[in-house]
């Protein structure tokens, strides 16, 4: 579950009004025990930081899984792979802040997906995923 709160607070995505489109995404994002929000993927053009507020995690990236708990703060540019799931046995609380390119509509990121090797292609209101030049399923070959 997230709760984009940039969009809560009057971010309009898709105006062409550059100070309603906030440079910076935030969302609150609750993971239940055992699950990730998403797959393990890297952006093409998204930074994200992350602050953990309560509940223990693991981060998956290149070089293996972390743990991590309250008060930890990690960052991944964008091609650095990464998943974040709940480790523990509470909800896995955090909030992650993102410059998001999409927020300017037709352009903006796309996302890969290293244990599929599918591609999450960002399209004006939507996002198409593309493997092997046919469209799939987001969770396709990833759980």
């Amino acid at each position: 579950m997230s709760k984009n709160i940039s969009i809560a607070l009057g971010r309009e995505p898709e105006s062409l009004d550059l100070s309603k489109r906030h440079p910076f995404d935030l969302a609150l994002v609750r993971i239940p025990k055992g699950k990730s929000l998403c797959p393990y993927h890297a952006h093409a053009a998204e930074s994200e930081l992350y602050l953990v507020v309560s509940g223990r995690g693991s981060v998956r990236d290149k070089d293996g899984t972390t743990e991590v708990g309250p008060g930890d703060a990690f960052f991944f540019q964008p091609g650095e792979a990464h998943q974040l799931t709940n480790a523990g046995d509470e909800d896995f609380v955090y909030y992650v802040i993102a410059d998001n390119p999409r927020s300017g509509g037709a352009t903006g990121d796309s996302c890969y997906y290293p244990d599929s090797s599918k591609w999450a292609v960002a399209k004006e209101g939507s996002e198409e995923v593309i493997m092997k030049g046919t469209g799939t399923d987001y969770f396709d070959g990833e759980e």
